[in-house]
């Protein structure tokens, strides 16, 4: 398929996201079709222009380097009711603030996130683990191996934010803060 035309690009790159369903990697729908990654971002621009509409039922979202369909936000309420789909709980504010340590600091261990805050984070974290928000990244080299976590992709779509360099800065007070904090991903605790 080396010789694909853009409009036939397109709708194969379309044809590819809308049967998966799941984010796939740039990379993966490029060796697929034998492009480009720079042909297929291009393409997913041209699908966001053709589909990131207020009218579309879908939208196209570029989490850094995946793709995936998903419902506009604006038609999310008709969807729920004919999925009936129960809304998720909103986050409580320990788990918001745990998924901003987290965020604009990761990867960082449990006992990082808990030096910042000053309490414990196991339940917290479990939480925001089992929603997907947060993943394990690793292991830091110390003893005893503590896991390390960063955000998913699940995050970036709740955010509607393609990367984490879409973040919004941090307040100054709070930046003065983070810079107290060991910045070894709490290698000290």
């Amino acid at each position: 398929m080396n010789d694909l035309k853009k409009e036939e690009l397109l709708g194969a790159v379309e044809a590819i996201l809308f049967a998966c369903g799941e984010p796939i990697g740039m990379d993966k729908v490029a060796v697929a079709l034998g492009v480009g990654e720079a042909e297929i971002l291009e393409a997913a621009e041209r699908l966001c222009e053709k589909f990131n509409t207020p009218d579309s039922g879908i939208h196209l979202l570029i989490l850094e380097n995946d793709l995936q369909f998903a419902t506009n936000p604006a038609f999310i309420e008709p969807v729920r009711a004919a999925l009936d789909l129960r809304r998720n709980t909103p986050l409580s504010q320990a788990a918001m603030e745990v998924l901003a340590v987290i965020a604009y600091n990761q990867p960082v261990t449990k006992a990082f996130v808990e030096q910042v805050r000053g309490v414990d984070c196991s339940g917290v974290i479990g939480s925001l683990t089992l929603k997907g928000l947060i993943e394990e990244r690793g292991r830091l080299e110390l003893p005893g191996r503590p896991l390390l976590y960063g955000t998913t992709d699940t995050f970036l779509r709740c955010l509607n934010i393609r990367s984490l360099a879409d973040l919004p800065p941090l307040p100054k007070n709070e930046e003065a803060a983070e810079q107290e904090a060991p910045a070894d991903g709490g290698a000290e605790a």
